[in-house]
């Protein structure tokens, strides 16, 4: 549960909260641990379906309706956080671009970097004043094994493993631009996880791990990970490489 007292009243803020991993994030954050989680999605019917689910968790789970891939959609959540003070920022929305070699066009590769880079960027740049404190706010960036530099790659994927590659760097930049702001920084390489977003780009593949384990093992990474690691970049996968 979320007892540290010092924490107790500040919040997380979760994006792409409505499915797969960031559902399942939000809710062990507000059902096992207890906490105040401001969730953000475009869709709103699966938030509220949510939030119906987790009425009687110990923890808050407030929904926000908006684009984040937007500059009003962050200004929206920079308004809704207010003043309140927060534990963590879960970059988690991303968008999956699937393209064979020869096919891209610019505005295919322009989306996958925007929203999986540039968002990430421009909403914890906003945040971080709303994260810095001690003890220390952690943003968590959902990378992918894609991006991780050795592994393994995909046909297909050019244009998405590359914005996870430069999701990765981000957060080793973020962490040294706040080193001194108490603000810390980690990314979580995550490998194959049986999500709709995958099952869309891969028919017929099965993952080896599901959403409710992943969502698990990164809602406690978000609340514990920053005592062990800042500007790290974590591969999160039972498969080699």
């Amino acid at each position: 549960m979320y007892k540290d007292s010092d924490m107790k009243d500040r919040w997380i803020v979760v994006t792409g909260a409505s499915r797969g991993v960031g559902r399942e994030v939000v809710r062990c954050l507000v059902a096992d641990h207890g906490c105040p989680v401001l969730a953000v999605s475009r869709a709103s019917a699966p938030l509220e379906e949510l939030k119906a689910e987790l009425k009687d968790a110990p923890g808050i789970l407030e929904p926000l309706v908006c684009d984040i891939s937007t500059d009003a959609g962050v200004g929206r959540v920079v308004e809704q956080v207010a003043m309140r003070r927060l534990a963590g920022l879960l970059n988690n929305a991303g968008v999956l671009v699937k393209r064979d070699m020869g096919a891209w066009a610019s505005e295919d590769a322009a989306l996958a970097f925007h929203v999986n880079a540039t968002v990430p960027l421009l909403l914890s740049q906003a945040l971080a004043d709303r994260l810095a404190g001690d003890p220390p706010g952690h943003v968590v960036n959902i990378g992918s094994m894609g991006g991780f530099q050795g592994s393994a790659k995909f046909p297909g994927l050019a244009a998405y493993s590359a914005s996870k590659a430069a999701l990765a760097c981000l957060t080793e930049c973020l962490a040294e631009e706040w080193k001194d702001k108490q603000v810390r920084v980690n990314c979580l390489a995550i490998g194959a996880v049986d999500t709709d977003m995958l099952r869309e780009a891969f028919p017929g593949y099965r993952a080896p791990v599901d959403a409710a384990a992943m969502g698990a093992y990164v809602a406690r990474f978000l609340l514990e990970g920053h005592g062990l690691y800042n500007g790290k970049v974590l591969p999160v996968s039972v498969s080699t490489p």
